[in-house]
């Protein structure tokens, strides 16, 4: 008769560490308030999805509206500006201001939806690998080991290549080539998840292994998950703009940061806010996202929880 107790005690324990206490999110507004690099990440991811939801309501211009009249004009505060153009023109006379509202679009969905990809991939593997072991543990793990062979940036570079580019291969790929991250992490959290008391209990009296792992086992791994997919959007965001600036990425007339770059590219000497403007946006976009990043870590992982400011 202890049996059944006990395993409704493990059970208890393993689903109160899932679910919220009362109040848990006033503390962590509280825990929030009190990190500066925090609260600074916060805002910054606040105001770029705001951007990106509402860009065709506070973008001044049509970004693809070209004007040869207006082309190369500099920023409002320099000779020959106009409050018109508060951060200049390109070379076609697009409104550079414009183009970076819209621009944030494309960086969050392709941030979002390949660490989306990736993600399921990685914990589902993960999951498995740590939970069963043996010859599946060993073949996920080649696997993966194959993969960190592979520089990421040519892998993508070949199959952009060979598919073509377009925004749902560059989702897809950046999804295929991140997995293998949250699979070796997902697996060392499990392989020490599975041999506390609850999982043990649960498995004697019969819960079945994918009861077991998505009940028991997913919760208490879960925290890692979110803190490497916070960080992951930033690096994405990053790949998306390197693809896109050697002209595999997004194409035209869809607006991305990293394409605005490719664009400048030739006028930094003469017309250097073209390019760095939208420099400058992927900087802060990645920054705060970091930032708001290393203010989760500090909070889920017990063991920098001490470290939190």
């Amino acid at each position: 008769m202890s049996l059944p107790l006990e395993s409704q005690t493990a059970q208890a324990g393993s689903v109160g560490q899932a679910v919220k206490k009362p109040g848990q999110l006033r503390r962590l507004a509280r825990m929030l308030l009190k990190s500066k690099t925090g609260t600074i990440g916060l805002l910054i991811v606040i105001v770029v999805v705001f951007m990106a939801v509402f860009a065709s309501a506070i973008a001044p211009h049509d970004p693809a509206k070209t004007q040869a009249a207006q082309r190369l004009k500099p920023p409002m505060w320099m000779e020959g500006g106009s409050p018109a153009n508060p951060l200049g023109t390109d070379n076609l006379g697009r409104d550079v201001l414009s183009r970076i509202i819209y621009g944030s679009q494309v960086s969050l969905m392709v941030g979002v939806c390949a660490v989306a990809v990736a993600g399921a991939i990685g914990v589902v593997l993960g999951l498995v690998s740590g939970y069963f072991g043996g010859i599946v543990d060993n073949l996920i793990m080649r696997t993966v080991d194959s993969f960190l062979a592979i520089p990421n940036i040519l892998f993508m570079l070949v199959i952009l290549t060979v598919l073509g580019p377009s925004l749902t291969t560059l989702i897809l790929v950046l999804g295929f080539t991140n997995w293998v991250k949250y699979a070796r992490i997902i697996r060392g959290e499990v392989l020490s998840v599975k041999e506390r008391d609850f999982v043990k209990a649960a498995r004697t009296v019969g819960a079945s292994d994918g009861r077991i792992i998505f009940t028991h086992v997913l919760p208490n791994v879960i925290s890692s998950f979110i803190v490497v997919s916070t960080l992951s959007v930033a690096t994405t965001i990053i790949a998306e703009a390197s693809l896109s600036f050697l002209g595999l990425g997004i194409q035209p007339p869809t607006v991305s940061w990293g394409g605005m770059l490719s664009d400048g590219r030739q006028y930094l000497a003469t017309s250097w806010w073209v390019a760095t403007f939208p420099g400058v946006a992927i900087t802060i976009t990645v920054l705060g996202i970091m930032f708001l990043g290393d203010w989760l870590r500090d909070i889920l992982d017990p063991r920098m929880k001490a470290r939190a400011k």
